[in-house]
């Protein structure tokens, strides 16, 4: 499970750059060749505190960005906006603005080249991450950058669509893979589109390729010459986009909890549960303890997805907050789905899975719930930006058949109803044709190849994005560090002070990143 592949260099360094990269960072570059390499250095004049219009976009110091939860992180930070076309084909359509938030190293004496930080989802927001890359120790040597992908929660316009989360706390009592469900699921789809089309949004400019030329266009609007990216789940298939497209001023890249554009869409998420289950179900059986108390585990999950699936299990269960029972059907594609998630609590799974065998599926029906009503479910997430991703980026390369045969070729047991909704991404063509944009080039679908210096990590325990992905990224970035950490789910730097400690290193010295915490690290005790 643990795997280092150090950092090699080819005869011949070749970068890419497209036609896209140069007509936007040509023209943003220009009279920026004298800049060092932080424009605005010196304590009268930090980095993020003056305002600067270059080409289309305007970087303007302000207060920061709204946040649903308290971020005390901010208090110290500097912010502003950066203003950007919505769609740069339309040279006189509508301009959007994104929040920026920079957080100062902790050291007196930042390195001069910042981090920039891109959030998953798609549709999560990247200053609402603030924490997460904090309690990492990110911000150790480097400020970080933090800037709201277009779309969402601290972006203008903000493309949330609480109809969608609340539908998904509906559907805890309805039977997940049923058709009715799936019409109830693409009704909230098409009432999202609708509602924000009629707020004016041009659905088709919220992509990877956009929000990509958002973050040539900070970099350059903060007058930095080069900084270093950390992208973290579906930020690591803008990192590797971004990477291709505007490779110029980009020091290093680390990605984490992989998903290339080459592969994103719903079959690569059969193989990545495949991979994440297998990593825990044989941690368990290499474990005594475990694997006494739950023999065959691996087994007895697959027999409980084909028999939820056939007879749903129905139960009530109490979530704070919520003063009336909450109804929670169990059906296959739902135990699928909980275990996607529930890798992240990899020590109770096996005690979840037992006790549902034996009759008992309160611990898992708990869980459910209480993810899906929780405060952070409702109103958070960009669905806008993340139809305009799946849609125009994922669902035109792939059929609702490959999806099929790639679910059948990870899990041959089960039932085509199960089989026919990817896991996290339920009903996706279906949503697709409801949301009804143009596809993108098929050049989104290429492989990134580049010499820029990646870390690439990843999971053993990751059901959400294989762990195999990030030596699939890694075989085309000639300058890149392998990483899979061992009993760890997905996005291990949030997990993992292991993890942590390389991502730090690797900034430092990004050919040559410390690994040797890898050799101490022990399966988790599960709970028997």
């Amino acid at each position: 499970m643990m795997s280092v592949r150090p950092p090699h260099r080819p005869r011949t360094v070749r970068r890419l750059r497209t036609a896209l990269a140069g007509a936007t960072t040509g023209v943003l570059l220009a009279g920026l060749a004298a800049l060092p390499a932080r424009a605005d250095t010196g304590a009268e004049n930090p980095l993020g505190t003056a305002a600067r219009t270059v080409g289309h976009a305007r970087f303007q110091p302000g207060p920061c960005p709204r946040t649903a939860d308290p971020i005390p992180a901010l208090d110290e930070a500097r912010c502003g906006t950066l203003t950007v076309p919505e769609n740069r084909s339309r040279h006189t359509g509508r301009t959007i603005t994104l929040g920026v938030a920079i957080v100062p190293a902790a050291t007196k004496r930042p390195a001069s080249d910042p981090i920039v930080w891109f959030a998953g989802g798609p549709g999560d927001d990247a200053v609402s991450e603030i924490p997460l890359a904090l309690n990492g120790g990110l911000n150790r040597d480097r400020d970080v950058i933090f800037m709201s992908q277009r779309g969402t929660y601290s972006a203008d316009p903000q493309l949330t669509c609480p109809n969608i989360d609340q539908f998904n706390a509906d559907a805890l009592g309805l039977v997940y893979g049923a058709p009715s469900t799936g019409r109830l699921h693409v009704e909230a789809t098409r009432a999202c589109r609708d509602r924000l089309v009629g707020r004016g949004a041009d659905l088709g400019a919220y992509n990877g390729t956009e929000s990509a030329a958002d973050y040539a266009d900070l970099r350059v609007a903060l007058g930095l010459k080069r900084w270093n990216v950390f992208g973290i789940s579906y930020g690591t298939d803008l990192a590797l986009l971004y990477m291709r497209l505007h490779p110029e001023g980009v020091r290093s890249v680390g990605i984490d909890g992989v998903l290339p554009p080459s592969l994103a869409g719903g079959a690569v998420t059969w193989r990545a549960a495949q991979e994440g289950f297998d990593g825990l179900f044989a941690a368990c059986a290499q474990q005594a303890a475990c694997n006494d108390r739950y023999p065959d585990l691996k087994r007895t999950f697959l027999r409980l997805v084909s028999e939820l699936e056939a007879r749903p299990v129905t139960t009530t269960v109490s979530v704070p907050g919520h003063p009336e029972p909450v109804k929670v059907v169990l059906d296959g594609g739902t135990l699928v789905n909980w275990l996607t998630a529930a890798t992240h609590v990899a020590t109770g799974v096996p005690r979840s899975i037992d006790e549902l065998a034996h009759g008992n599926p309160q611990r898992i029906a708990e869980q459910l719930a209480g993810g899906k009503l929780s405060p952070q479910a409702m109103g958070r997430i960009a669905h806008g930006l993340a139809f305009g991703v799946f849609c125009s980026e994922w669902t035109p390369y792939e059929s609702e058949a490959d999806v099929i045969r790639a679910g059948k070729r990870a899990f041959p047991s089960f039932p085509r109803s199960v089989l026919a909704n990817a896991p996290q991404l339920p009903w996706l063509h279906d949503d697709c044709r409801a949301w009804d944009i143009p596809a993108a080039p098929p050049s989104v679908r290429d492989v990134t190849r580049s010499d820029i210096p990646t870390l690439v990590l990843s999971g053993g325990f990751d059901a959400q994005t294989a762990p195999s992905n990030g030596p699939y990224a890694a075989r085309t970035l000639s300058r890149s560090t392998e990483v899979t950490v061992p009993y760890v789910a997905h996005v291990v730097f949030a997990d993992s002070p292991c993890a942590q400690s390389i991502t730090t290193s690797f900034f430092d010295s990004p050919t040559a990143p410390d690994t040797g915490c890898l050799a101490g690290l022990q399966p988790p005790v599960f709970e028997t």
